[in-house]
């Protein structure tokens, strides 16, 4: 009996464990491990992490730089602010010195008139009602108005009584205007001095 079929055998025997440990060791090479697929899963948990901080902070420094320009837009609104606050203070009265002056012109022309040879009462008379009138229509642009209540409503609010007498009219009237009152813009700069009437 011949040996070679037996050792052809053992032949195949041996070829086909290589074979079989060849495949285990490509299919294990293959197929990631336990070990290593946790270590994966966190390295993309970590990675995915970093990511997350990384735009939070480019979100915080976003904010931040918003947060200093609003701020620096605010101080620079109230510094403007406080300077139209002080510019107004120190001109409130322009206009009003401007609407002024003309009749501060007039008075002059009118005294510098009266001293000249040939000036006559009625002539400086003229002037002064000229004068006058420019000043009480000046008043008037700027919401001065005159209170003359004579024959009104005593009203507490707009007159001062400065004395009570009898009269056969209707009681608490105005009946003597000793001096006129003056409105700013509807409020009591000065209170008309007047007579009442008492039944």
């Amino acid at each position: 009996m011949s040996d070679k079929p037996v050792e052809e055998g053992k032949q195949q025997t041996a070829e086909q464990q290589r074979a079989e440990q060849a495949y285990e060791s490509v299919s294990t090479q293959g197929e990631p491990v336990e070990g290593e697929l946790e270590t994966n899963d966190q390295n993309a948990a970590e990675q995915s992490d970093e990511d997350e901080v990384a735009k939070l902070k480019a979100a915080l420094e976003e904010k931040e730089e918003e947060l200093l320009r609003v701020h620096a837009d605010m101080e620079n609104l109230r510094r403007r602010a406080e300077k139209d606050i002080q510019s107004a203070r120190k001109f409130a009265l322009e206009r009003f010195v401007e609407a002024l002056l003309p009749v501060v012109d007039s008075l002059e022309l009118g005294i510098d008139a009266a001293s000249k040879e040939g000036a006559t009462l009625e002539k400086i008379r003229e002037g002064d009602e000229i004068t006058l009138k420019m000043l009480i229509q000046t008043l008037e642009k700027h919401g001065v108005k005159s209170v003359d209540p004579m024959g009104e409503k005593f009203n507490p609010d707009q007159h001062q009584a400065m004395s009570v007498q009898p009269h056969e009219g209707d009681p608490d009237h105005v009946i003597g205007v000793m001096q006129k009152g003056y409105l700013l813009n509807e409020r009591v700069v000065r209170p008309a001095l007047v007579v009442v009437s008492k039944s």
